[in-house]
């Protein structure tokens, strides 16, 4: 499992090393506004969230950072992608079955669940991969070059759907 979160944050890694410093800030393209930078700091706070929670079991989803720098300056973003690939290895495979407390706000009422470490880092990894595709649709705004063909999808998408027709 942790060889498929690293290779997937890598590809992120792949592609803030890829563009520029104004790139990864910019905040142009509609109709979002929102930058590469944003979404790479928002990817990562929730992989955040979970390692600020491990250590007593309770994972606030809500308890995000949201740092600027993170966002603005892409030498940061790298350097938290990295930071959070440095955690990832760091878990044993026997943690996964361990029990956490997730709380998340779901709009109406923030909620607490029962899950598996495990079972967190699944969402992790799902809700970067949708992040990826968001980063994707400014990547192709921008006129810029995915950085591979995976870059978005879920893999379980079959690749003959992945080809624009």
């Amino acid at each position: 499992m942790i060889e498929a979160l690293v290779k997937n944050l890598n590809r992120g890694l792949v592609l803030l090393e890829s563009i520029t410093a104004e790139q990864y800030k910019d905040t142009t393209v509609a109709p979002y506004y929102s930058s590469i930078g944003r979404h790479i700091r928002h990817i990562l706070d929730v992989y955040d969230c979970i390692f600020e929670g491990l250590p007593t079991g309770k994972i606030d989803l809500t308890a995000r950072k949201r740092n600027l720098e993170t966002e603005e300056l892409l030498v940061e973003g790298i350097n938290y992608i990295a930071a959070i690939i440095g955690k990832l290895q760091n878990v044993k495979k026997e943690d996964f079955q361990l029990s956490v407390k997730v709380s998340d706000d779901l709009g109406a009422v923030k909620v607490t669940a029962s899950y598996t470490l495990s079972a967190i880092l699944i969402q992790a990894h799902s809700h970067a991969i949708h992040h990826y595709a968001s980063i994707g649709y400014i990547i192709h705004q921008l006129g810029l070059s995915l950085p591979d063909a995976a870059f978005g999808f879920n893999p379980t998408t079959p690749k003959n759907a992945r080809i624009p027709v």
